[in-house]
This record gives structure tokens, sequence and C-alpha cells, in this order.
């Protein structure tokens, strides 16, 4: 059955891919459910190597992400913002002054910067690489080699079956075994020791049994098996064979700098021994006999999955769905709660959002999630499970925006009261809290005319007759008011 094309869709959509080597741009060009790349920027910054020994990105690190970012927000100009996504991986995954860093960044950019996980960055690489593979039913392995982290994949046509992302990339591991430039078999020995041992404890679920081809996406595969093949050293892709020469030659330079290799280009060559070593060792732990380079990865399946909110097959609206199976969630009472809440919201913002309304919408879907640990507090487990899940298509941002509108949703209102301070926030907070307060009872409703604005100030109002007739909800009413004044924000009473 062909997907339905959303109005007004974008025809170009671009994607920029925040990686801990390299910066990249790319824009691509929709037609029908295809995606037709038009033009790609590279910058190499190695932000990975600018995290400091407290954990914190540099202010010179900084400076130099800032000034990539607006240039490209030059070619980004006139795109509409469902067109663009930007994404970033492992260095701002564990950078510990990320989130003060994001709003500058965002702000040089001009379009939202997700920081996504590691599961999600490996379902999205995946997606990337399965749209330029033929179509097949037999399971691939894809293994991409980034700059801080190597995503592991087991898929069949388009849908990952198992994903895991280890923290060992060529610029993290050139920084610990590589970084005065010496290629000595010392160094060599430890880097990849220090890689099969992280890889050994995913080893028995992406071992040679499980998948009958094996594929390696990002730069430092295509680096690898360029090298190997200008060289002679392997008669095509990448060999255990030829990955032994190579680290004979490399050896024998004895540095980066006295490297001379057919097919390495001068950028790559600083973290090559880094990537070199994850290869070797993935290779050797999963015992593939030949890994075939294929672009794609990140960046085109970061595309896709854009496409793919344009054409009604948004991933999230699929991990919504499994979440209300896997949670047993009363989806009759679920759906109530949800299609009040967004309407309570887009009646209440001065200025509502699509994507708030959205979000929303799935918090009321997913507000009784926390129900399977327990029914006291559930609103507190709920919050937990969606920060804390894996949740395909979502990034880290949206999961703590999903995260809060649940904790938030009954209670007291200490537990997100900074958030409150914005008032698109505070909207949606008091949106869901209603919707919730006004089902109490677990039935359909049929609410009265209601009054409801909030901007520097919150107005509510509900019919008094309306209100003794339903005297307990007149009552949970009037705690709620109570609430929100003790919390800072008042609620003015006014006629319905």
């Amino acid at each position: 059955m062909p997907h339905r094309q959303v109005a007004n869709a974008p025809r170009m959509l671009a994607v920029v891919d925040m990686g801990s080597n390299s910066f990249r741009l790319e824009v691509g060009r929709v037609e029908g459910d295809q995606i037709f790349r038009l033009d790609t920027w590279r910058e190499t910054l190695r932000i990975g190597a600018g995290i400091d020994g407290k954990g914190r990105l540099t202010a010179s690190a900084q400076r130099t992400a800032l000034a990539c970012l607006a240039r490209f927000a030059e070619r980004l100009r006139g795109l509409h913002p469902g067109a663009v996504r930007a994404v970033a991986t492992n260095t701002f995954r564990i950078a510990t002054n990320a989130d003060e860093f994001l709003p500058r960044a965002e702000a040089a950019l001009g379009f939202p910067i997700d920081i996504i996980g590691g599961h999600e960055e490996a379902r999205l690489i995946y997606l990337g690489v399965a749209h330029v593979l033929p179509s097949s039913a037999a399971p691939r392995l894809v293994i991409d080699i980034g700059g801080g982290s190597t995503e592991f994949i087991i898929g069949r046509g388009l849908e990952p079956e198992r994903l895991e992302s280890l923290k060992v990339g060529c610029v993290g591991m050139t920084q610990r075994f590589f970084a005065d430039g010496a290629l000595s078999a010392t160094a060599f020995r430890a880097a990849e020791t220090h890689a099969r041992a992280e890889i050994e404890a995913i080893a028995r679920d992406f071992d040679r049994s499980q998948w009958r081809e094996a594929f390696a996406s990002s730069g430092t595969a295509l680096a690898l098996a360029e090298i190997l093949e200008s060289n002679g050293l392997s008669a095509g892709g990448i060999t255990p064979e030829g990955l032994a020469r190579l680290r004979k030659r490399m050896i024998g330079a004895g540095h980066v700098s006295r490297l001379k290799l057919e097919g390495l280009k001068p950028a790559r060559a600083p973290v090559l021994a880094g990537g070199f070593a994850v290869m070797h060792a993935a290779i050797a732990e999963l015992s593939v006999e030949r890994i075939n380079p294929v672009g794609g990865a990140l960046r085109l399946g970061v595309l896709y999955d854009l496409l793919g909110r344009t054409v009604d097959r948004d991933a999230r609206v699929m991990t919504v769905e499994r979440f209300l199976e896997r949670y047993r969630i009363d989806r009759a009472h679920a759906e109530r709660v949800a299609a009040m809440a967004r309407a309570f919201y887009e009646a209440a913002s001065t200025q509502p959002s699509a994507d708030a309304a959205q979000n929303i919408a799935w918090a009321g879907l997913l507000h009784e999630v926390g129900f399977t640990v327990s029914h006291i507090g559930y609103h507190k487990h709920g919050a937990y499970i969606l920060q804390y899940a894996d949740m395909p298509g979502f990034s880290a941002g949206e999961q703590s925006r999903l995260s809060l509108l649940v904790l938030g949703c009954r209670g007291g209102l200490d537990k997100v009261q900074a958030a409150l301070e914005d008032p698109d926030t505070r909207a949606q907070v008091l949106a869901l809290r209603l919707a919730v307060l006004l089902h109490h009872a677990r039935r359909p409703i049929a609410p009265p005319r209601i009054v409801l604005e909030v901007g520097k100030s919150i107005r509510f109002g509900m019919p008094k007759r309306w209100l003794a007739a339903h005297p307990l909800t007149a009552h949970l009413l009037d705690k709620e008011i109570a609430e929100w004044t003790a919390a800072g924000h008042p609620i003015r009473r006014t006629p319905a």
C-alpha cells in the first residue's frame, strides 16, 4: 500500500551531522519516496578531541564548532524548519557542558539540534545503509566506526533487528593510543586489545552465525577499503589478510608523518590508526572474512527518517504504538486524554506549535506507561521510562520533553517548577493535567465549554451549573487551582 504524502510536504530535505570527527551537511531532493543527493559539505573538526580532563567541551572546540555551523546556516537559509534536522552524536552525549553549548549552537545554525542516543544513531545508520543496498530478506551486519563511538547493527530489508553502540571510535582511540603520531607494534597491540575487550561483550549476539553479509559504513571503512585496494593489499573489500598487511606497512613507517599510502587523504591520516584498530578488532571478534564498504550511513538515514515524517511513516508513531502494546496501556482511556490535552493546548497557548501539539498528544497516550511498575506514583515511573528507554525515532531532547510532561501530569508542580517559566510549556503541562483530571472516572465525557488562556497569566472558566452537577470534579479543580497558585502561577477564574 503506498504511503500517503502529507500536504505541502517539503521537496528539499537537509541534514547536519555533528560527528566527533567531522561535521557534515547534506542536502537531498525528494522524488516520490526516493532522495537524490544534491550537495554535501564536510569539515574535519575532530571535536571529539576537544573534551578536557573534566569532560567539558573546551572553549576552543566550541568556537570551531560554532564557526562551522554558521557556515552551514548560510546554505540552509530559506529551507522550511520541517525540512532540516541536525543531529549530534557521541561527543555531545558525553560532554558535561553540552546543555550549555547547545543553545549557542542552535542560534548559530538557525535550527534545533537533537543529541541522539547510541541506539538511535545505530537505527538511523542502518536505515541509510539499507537504502543504498539491493533489497534482501537475508540478515545483514553493518558496522559504522565513527569518531567517538562504533555502532553494530543486524537487520533485514529496511528493518534493524539488533542494535548496539560502543564507546570506541577513531578519534578517541587515536587520542588514547596514538596521540604522539607514533605507529609502533606495541601501540597497535594495546589499541586492538582494548577494542576487542569492548566488542567481546556483544560478540555472541553479532557473530558469524547471526548474519549472511557484512557491510561497513562511515569514513573509516571507506578510507580503509580504498587504501587496501589502491595499494594491492586486498583484492576487494576489507579482509583480515589485507589489514595485517596494512598494519605491517604502518608500523614500518613508524610515524603518521612518514606514512605514504595510495588513497590516504591528508584529513584521514591523523585518525587512521585508531580507526584501523577498531576495524581489526571487530573483524577478529565477529569472525568476519570480508566486509564491504557502503555509503549512506547516518546522514542518509536521517534524510529518509525525515522523509518518513512527511509520508505517514514516522518512526516515532510506530514507537508510540509499540509502547501502547508493550506496557498494556488502556488505549481507549489514553486516546481520550490525548485528544483533550491536545485540544486544550491549542486553545490555551498564545502561539501553539504543531510539534508541541503532537508531543502533548503522545504524552497523553503514554501518561500511564508507568502503571507496569506501580499504580502509586505511576507518573514518576512513567517519566523515568520515557527518559531512559530506547525509543526509535525520538531524540534525547524529545524524550526529555515527553518525560517532563508525564512527570508533571499529576501531583505537585514543584518537580517541574523550572520548566513552567516558559509560557508554552506551562500551557502544555496545564492542558495535560486538566485532561487527566477531567477523565478521573476513566470513561467518556462530554465536557462543557471551557475558557483556557495561558500567557503571562492564566485564565480558566467552566459553567457553574456543570460544576454543580459534578461536585467531585469541581473539588479536584479547586485543588488544581490551589496547586498552580502555590507554584507562583495563579489561575484567575473567569465566566464560561
